[in-house]
């Protein structure tokens, strides 16, 4: 199995280390995969920018740092120039095309995910909808894995909207792939 390292980057609000958390949850929980997360963020916790990174393997994680992320996921263009530094040469780069320009040289896929979190009229699910695009774009966690995460950590009443943005952007990642 493939050692993965993600780094969700946004602004503070936006759900950043939420989607951190479910992403781990999801890989080790529902996928049987090992996990480690972990966030930063400033004193400006609402409203700076954030990161949660998240180190995904088949086998026992036996460093829990990242080191060059291979998959990067950009929510706001602040966390684009403070969280783009060091990605492994074959990264990927999945980014909110509404909010994020960036010039990295590696593989950029976009999605407006904030676009279809307004579409549903709650921009709040703008998160999930982008760890939809990031399921839906890559490999490192199932679709399956990835629901049951979303159903068993966000409120119950809020479920049937969150699993919509996750849908959502699920298409656009699908989309995105080679």
């Amino acid at each position: 199995m493939v050692r993965h390292e993600v780094r969700l980057a946004g602004f503070g609000g936006q759900g950043i280390i939420m989607s951190g958390y479910i992403l781990g949850k999801a890989a080790a929980l529902y996928d049987g995969k090992d996990a480690v997360f972990s966030q930063s963020y400033g004193p400006e916790a609402r409203g700076g920018a954030c990161a949660a990174e998240v180190v995904i393997d088949g086998d026992q994680v036996d460093y829990p740092v990242l080191t060059r992320p291979d998959i990067l996921v950009l929510m706001s263009q602040e966390a684009a120039q403070k969280y783009s530094a060091d990605m492994a040469d074959d990264a990927i780069v999945l980014i909110d095309e509404d909010l994020v320009t960036t010039g990295t040289g590696k593989t950029v896929r976009g999605a407006p995910t904030t676009r279809i979190a307004e579409d549903m009229g709650r921009r709040i699910v703008a998160n999930i909808a982008m760890l939809g695009f990031l399921t839906g774009a890559t490999s490192v966690v199932s679709r399956r894995a990835m629901e049951e995460a979303i159903k068993s950590t966000v409120p119950e009443k809020t479920i049937p909207l969150n699993l919509n943005a996750f849908n959502a952007g699920f298409e656009y990642g699908e989309r995105s792939r080679p």
